[in-house]
């Protein structure tokens, strides 16, 4: 059986990277008595993979990894058990049973995220948020409304110049801040900081000087009931793709 264990990370986690997150919560199945499964040979370890990796200094409402478990264990149960030894900054809420198709797993399915982007009064504080300006409100229907985002974006290998429009599957302005929903993803993957920093040149700003913060929503798969479109109803959360698991 495959479990997809949901989790937030918050405060001062966000400035914790991926790799000590992973080791965080290999020792926190062990003292949580998850029945996880390991490889077998000479160095065994605990079959886990994570879907879409966070940056450094971002929070998140949706953080996902998958895991292979030797036997049944209740959803509710499990998510007890996890969150008795999380430290402050990460909780789990969601602990559920998926496919056990290699091509259903969270790292081959993420297509795309959205994300609550806000200023902050300064770079120390990402809580104490201030109201978008109307400047910034406007500015971001003319953003939207240009034929071409090109920007220089960073591969692996080079840097070349991208055409980012059509990966920003919406972005709009809210009174606490802007909202994105972002292509994300191994077919095509966009950040957010990216895509803010288009926009504070776009606007006259200098991004080195404008404080942000970046909070992911969700992280989504194509739906499969979907016709291949870029709105909302053609993706399906990570979560909504498992069930709860129950035992009697």
């Amino acid at each position: 059986m495959k479990a997809r264990i949901k989790f937030r990370k918050y405060g001062v986690m966000r400035f914790i990277g991926h790799l000590d997150v992973m080791r965080f919560f290999q020792k926190a199945i062990r003292r949580a008595e998850i029945p996880i499964a390991f490889t077998s040979g000479y160095s065994p370890h605990m079959i886990m993979s994570f879907a879409q990796p966070l940056g450094v200094g971002v929070t998140s409402d949706g953080e996902y990894f998958d895991i292979e478990l030797t036997e049944a264990i209740a959803s509710e149960q499990a998510v007890a058990q996890l969150n008795a030894v999380m430290v402050e900054g990460i909780e789990v809420t969601g602990f559920r049973e998926i496919s056990s198709d290699k091509k259903a797993s969270g790292m081959t399915i993420v297509a795309a995220a959205d994300y609550k982007v806000t200023q902050p009064q300064t770079f120390q504080h990402a809580e104490d948020i201030r109201v978008l300006s109307e400047k910034w409100k406007d500015s971001v229907c003319a953003f939207m409304k240009e034929p071409q985002i090109i920007v220089w974006k960073k591969t692996k290998r080079s840097e070349k110049e991208v055409d980012i429009k059509p990966m920003i599957y919406d972005m709009h302005a809210e009174d606490d801040g802007i909202f994105l929903f972002l292509a994300t993803g191994s077919e095509q993957n966009l950040k957010p900081d990216l895509v803010m920093k288009a926009f504070l040149r776009f606007i006259g700003e200098n991004p080195e000087e404008v404080p942000l913060h970046f909070h992911r929503l969700e992280v989504y798969a194509k739906n499969p009931e979907s016709a291949g479109g870029t709105t909302k109803n053609d993706f399906i959360s990570l979560e909504d793709l498992g069930k709860d698991i129950v035992t009697t």
